[in-house]
């Protein structure tokens, strides 16, 4: 079978469409230059591989030799995988969202050779994709002037959006309006933001947590958890694998859009472990657990890493793996199971899915212990062993930096709150395969995939990584945790700082091929790279006393400053960094050893507890304070530990009473809800 030039790629994005007849490029220097040699435009594809519309449109398009004629013939046509290369498609996805007025996967867009768009859509159908081709390669021979300054003027506008600074008191008023947008569009029914389709909030469910523990506000708790209730019985929920679907195409979480995201489930998974601190909740802690023992079961790779995502199936089969027809469940199951299934998730012979199949959703007059009880155990299993056999879905088994970091921080989480050491053990081991496997001299790789490390990191991976590195020096108070994760924030620091107007650029300098060099500030599907840096930086601060990082954090709060007073509810990731700045935030320092009996104490009260905005040291004054200067003058006794409650460097008296400087962790900065 012939193959063209992506067949030598690893992203399996990319080989996906080695066979097409489209004379396919990677996005490079090679397919820039055949454009100004030829004096073409370039077509440019962006998606990933997950993507159903995506696999829509190759076997209604890509694959078709009509389509390739025009393609070879008039363009350059080049794909890139979004998920490998999130800088070129952030560029081109705010040109689509800026003609369009909405963003999506398949990205189609037109170039100029110096890489300048000029034209965009996403998926468009056979019959009409032809036509649009034909007249763009005639606009492009007979109006190539006006082609030219239309991508000049596009080009320029982009830019500006970049240029936008600003200032604003960063306040608990900040935290107030986001909680006023997210009460607007709140569904009170199912609980989530907005209308159909629907994604899992979690940013914005940990941020009205934080909002519920310093002002006490009822409305914010219960907006939490409803949508965590509703989310756990909905289809969205795997409820035989564990793990949540990309999103709801219903406002009821019942139809999902199957594929699974890698940082998905690693953010519902903080999310339902915050719940699980904030309310004691054990429905909460059963999702979290079965998140995070999915993740470990079916998305490892022997590396250690964390495969990216799974599909949602076949064009045309889409939800195939997950859903049941009635007369399957009854051939599988014992009929005293069967029934106990059929009552616990309302089975019909109709279904509630395509083709008279069910998708598995926990009915009101269900509870989370009828699921755990004995019946629908054995049911599961049985089940779960029937599903193996089928077809699995595709499985995106490239390793992200940035989505392997978010999963550690959740194991890491997951290990303080559920006190498994097996979920540390996958942390550890995830974050090993990072620093062994995908590190060039000190600088971070973005992706790893059959045996190569390549892309240079973005602040994503940065960011998340760092986060995962405090995250882990937390969970076991090895201190090179902490000096790697100090290393990586002087890279981020001297290669992504915009030293104009503050803030990280998203790529570093030095590619030619980004046409602009943004700046993540919203949070997406992810969350924002300057949110989550905001944080790290805030808790690096604390750890060590080096108030650089708290004035890096206060620049990005500037930078932010716009967007925060305009739209505050879709900045999650920076409020949770000023919750933490504007709150007292306590720094604890434990002079002794882990395997006293009071620490043991101390820190599993912490753990357990919601206590977000404090950071924890744990050793002896004379090793670990070079590393951890929070340690620093903080002396023990010869048999017991000593603990240090601190605020800003002013610390209480130390006590070897573990619940007196759990009492001591305890106040908050509060504040009132304004109108």
């Amino acid at each position: 079978m012939r193959t063209n030039k992506l067949g030598n790629e690893k992203s399996p994005y990319l080989l996906q469409h080695q066979h097409n007849p489209v004379h396919w490029l990677p996005w490079g220097e090679e397919a820039f230059a055949l454009a100004r040699a030829e004096q073409k435009p370039i077509f440019l594809s962006i998606g990933y591989s997950t993507c159903y519309w995506c696999h829509v449109m190759e076997k209604d398009s890509f694959e078709h030799q009509d389509v390739a004629d025009v393609l070879n013939r008039d363009f350059v046509p080049v794909k890139l995988d979004r998920e490998e290369r999130p800088d070129i498609d952030k560029i081109y996805m705010d040109f689509l969202i800026a003609m369009s007025g909405h963003g999506g996967w398949p990205l189609s867009a037109w170039l100029t050779p110096d890489l300048k768009p000029f034209y965009c859509g996403t998926y468009f159908p056979r019959q009409q994709f032809i036509p649009l081709l034909e007249r763009i390669a005639v606009i492009w021979r007979d109006e190539r002037d006006r082609v030219f300054e239309s991508a000049d003027a596009i080009t320029h506008s982009l830019q500006q959006q970049e240029s936008v600074a600003g200032s604003a008191p960063i306040s608990a008023s900040l935290l107030t309006a986001a909680y006023r947008q997210l009460g607007r569009v709140f569904d009170p029914s199912y609980g989530g933001f907005g209308t159909a389709p629907k994604f899992p909030p979690s940013m914005n469910l940990m941020l009205l947590l934080r909002i519920h523990r310093r002002t006490g506000d009822q409305t914010a708790l219960e907006m939490v958890e409803l949508t965590l209730g509703r989310m756990a019985r909905g289809g969205i929920y795997d409820h035989l694998g564990g793990g949540f679907a990309r999103y709801s195409t219903d406002a009821k979480w019942l139809v999902p859009h199957f594929e699974k995201m890698l940082y998905d489930n690693a953010l519902l998974a903080l999310a339902y472990l915050e719940g699980y601190q904030a309310t004691g909740r054990t429905l909460y802690a059963s999702v979290a657990r079965e998140i995070l023992d999915y993740v470990r079961r079916e998305m490892t790779d022997p590396t250690g890493g964390f495969h990216s995502a799974e599909d949602a199936g076949e064009v045309g089969k889409e939800g195939e793996y997950y859903v049941w027809a009635e007369n399957e469940l009854k051939e599988h199951l014992p009929e005293q199971a069967f029934e106990e299934l059929r009552r616990m998730y309302g089975i019909t012979r109709e279904g509630n899915f395509e083709g008279a199949t069910n998708i598995l959703a926990l009915q009101d007059t269900a509870s989370w212990t009828d699921k755990e009880a004995s019946l629908a155990l054995e049911a599961k299993e049985i089940l779960l062993a029937v599903r193996q056999r089928r077809t699995r879905p595709h499985r995106d088994d490239k390793i992200l930096a940035s989505w392997n970091g978010l999963m550690i921080s959740a194991l890491c989480k997951g290990f303080q709150v559920l006190e498994d050491s097996e979920l540390l053990a996958s942390a550890e081991q995830a974050m090993r395969c990072i620093l062994d496997r995908m590190v060039d001299g000190e600088r971070l790789l973005h992706r790893y995939r059959d045996g190569e490390a390549a892309i240079p990191g973005f602040l994503e991976d940065y960011a998340y990584v760092i986060q995962a590195l405090l995250d882990l020096y937390e969970s076991t108070f090895a201190t090179d945790y902490l000096t790697t994760a100090r290393s990586f924030q002087t890279i981020l620091d001297s290669q992504f700082w915009d030293t104009a107007d503050g803030g990280y650029f998203f790529s570093a300098a030095g590619d030619p091929s980004v046409l602009i060099r943004k700046k993540d500030i919203t949070d997406g599907a992810t969350p924002s790279g300057n949110g989550i840096a905001a944080r790290n930086l805030l808790r690096l601060w604390h750890l060590t006393y080096d108030e650089r990082y708290e004035q890096r954090a206060l620049a990005i709060f500037q930078a932010a400053a716009s967007a925060l007073q305009q739209y505050p509810s879709a900045l999650g990731s920076t409020l949770l960094a000023i919750d933490f700045y504007l709150d007292r935030a306590k720094e604890v320092a434990i002079v002794g050893s882990p395997d006293s009996s009071e620490v043991k104490q101390l820190l599993q009260s912490l753990r357990r507890g919601f206590f977000p905005n404090l950071v924890v040291a744990l050793g002896e004054a004379s090793t670990s304070a070079e590393t951890v200067p929070l340690l620093e003058g903080k002396t023990g006794t010869t048999d017991r530990a000593q603990f240090y409650v601190c605020e800003k460097r002013m610390c209480k008296e130390p006590t070897i009473d573990p619940s007196k400087a759990l009492e001591l962790c305890k106040p908050v900065d509060t504040y009132t809800l304004t109108t």
